[in-house]
């Protein structure tokens, strides 16, 4: 069974920093691409972050980068998003999906109903 759970949320003013983890199970982790994706309140989810855990090769929303690092520890099945530099528009509940994928057109996304948990982030201005 593919499990993903997301932590390490909290409260954090503008201009902070949190790591967030999604530990993965279920799944051969070193062949999948592991995403996270965030629902700000009264917003659809967007997908911010796409590693592919193989080689380490990432992609991050306009929105996101230069500010967050998603990095990989295959040894522990786990995806960090490290997040600096934070802001009251980051605010939302995060959440880890395998399959996720990048394009052009579309950026983030996941075909995915293996969602999880996920962690709530409130950056205060």
């Amino acid at each position: 069974e593919v499990q993903l759970q997301a932590s390490g949320g909290g409260l954090v003013q503008a201009g902070g920093s949190l790591r967030l983890s999604c530990a993965a199970s279920g799944f051969a982790f070193d062949n999948h691409a592991i995403g996270w994706f965030r629902q700000a309140p009264g917003k659809e989810r967007e997908g911010i972050s796409c590693i592919f855990a193989r080689d380490g090769t990432a992609f991050y929303a306009d929105s996101v980068k230069g500010r967050f690092t998603i990095t990989s520890d295959n040894a522990k099945n786990t995806v960090y998003l490290q997040m600096n530099s934070l802001k009251p528009e980051d605010t939302g509940v995060y959440y880890c999906a395998d399959q996720c994928m990048y394009s052009l057109r579309y950026g983030i996304t996941t075909v995915s109903d293996n969602w999880g948990q996920g962690t709530e982030v409130t950056v205060s201005s």
